[in-house]
């Protein structure tokens, strides 16, 4: 094992194969694991290790910000016809599960920040529903330890995650048609040249107008109403997501300290309490869901599963679950905390303070 002085004086390019290539393997061994999201966690943890192990290069922050924009993409994509009708005949139901998941998670951040485990909207970002690369880059954006916040979202996706297979494969009907179909989708260099378009054009307006997110958020919105209205068409192939991904957890990861890690460490286990109050009564809102409209109890798991909506995509496609409904929700909760999260997270640190 090299000693933290020897990594430091490594060259950058001998500093960065060394990164990309134990997060290749990381990725590699979530992607034999089935987890979700391996391509994010696994360059996370690879570069924490590094970083606690002395390197000192860093991400240039026009790479992070592309990122930002692919991830907007991806998300946009999600947003279809299907879900749009899904949300207009559910939509009092779905609003209100969206709502109630939000406030279940603040609450458990304004908790979090009252016991003093965590400060002020670091607590409530890190405890937030919603993707959690959205939650990071929103947690930076207004001023929270990003380190933190990114450190609860992913360890809470990766218990939400264990949890939700688990519960897939005790529940699920059978695999989806969809699922083979969009595995077996060619690729289209039109649809991904457009997406790469709009995620860098959609990032570099997002920074210039200073948008809170606006690299994430811009290319997001913008990829919906294309696609929603018929007049683009964006592909974004599972490796261009994971280099995206890798990007901000790169970002993220280099970032990391020992003291950051000393600090996580003594708050781990109220941390993964929380995580798991949050799973059990988003578990419960399911069954009221379930039983209100009439949905297979699968379905109304995921769509109240407190997980990314990637990580809930790919358990639900595989599993036969109604997946308008599950993105439908997914995505108005999405929606709904990046809309009101930040009046709202400012309004509990400020009341947790005084």
């Amino acid at each position: 094992m090299l000693m933290p002085a020897r990594l430091a004086r490594l060259p950058a390019a001998a500093q960065w194969a060394l990164l990309i290539g134990l997060a290749l393997v990381l990725d590699l061994g979530g992607a034999l694991l089935r987890l979700p999201g391996s391509s994010l966690l696994g360059a996370l943890v690879a570069a924490i290790a590094l970083s606690l192990a002395g390197v000192t290069i860093r991400l240039p922050r026009r790479v992070y910000v592309a990122g930002q924009g692919m991830v907007g993409c991806l998300i946009s994509t999600t947003i279809t016809a299907a879900i749009l009708h899904s949300f207009v005949e559910d939509w009092p139901y779905i609003a209100a599960a969206a709502f109630g998941t939000l406030l279940v998670s603040l609450l458990l951040g304004w908790l979090l920040s009252v016991w003093r485990v965590l400060p002020g909207t670091t607590a409530i970002w890190g405890a937030a529903p919603g993707g959690a690369s959205a939650m990071v880059v929103m947690a930076e954006a207004f001023g929270a330890d990003v380190r933190m916040v990114a450190l609860m979202q992913y360890l809470r996706v990766v218990c939400v995650v264990g949890v939700a297979v688990v519960v897939a494969h005790a529940l699920a009907t059978g695999p989806a048609p969809e699922a083979a179909i969009r595995a077996a989708a060619p690729f289209r260099p039109g649809e991904v040249a457009a997406a790469v378009a709009l995620a860098l054009a959609g990032a570099w307006a997002g920074r210039a107008s200073r948008v809170p997110a606006g690299p994430m958020l811009l290319p997001l919105l913008a990829g919906a109403l294309l696609q929603s209205s018929g007049l683009v068409a964006l592909q974004v192939p599972a490796w261009l997501a994971a280099l995206a991904f890798g990007a901000i957890g790169f970002q993220i990861g280099l970032g990391f300290t020992r003291g950051v890690l000393a600090r996580a460490a003594s708050a781990l286990p109220t941390i993964l309490l929380s995580i798991a109050v949050l799973i059990a009564l988003c578990g419960l809102m399911s069954i009221a869901l379930a039983r209100a409209l009439g949905l297979d109890p699968l379905t109304a798991y995921l769509a109240m599963s407190p997980g990314g909506i990637d990580s809930v995509a790919a358990i639900g496609a595989a599993s036969g679950a109604d997946m308008s409904f599950v993105m439908a929700l997914q995505t108005v909760r999405m929606l709904v905390v990046l809309l009101l999260g930040p009046p709202l997270a400012k309004a509990i640190a400020r009341r947790s303070a005084g």
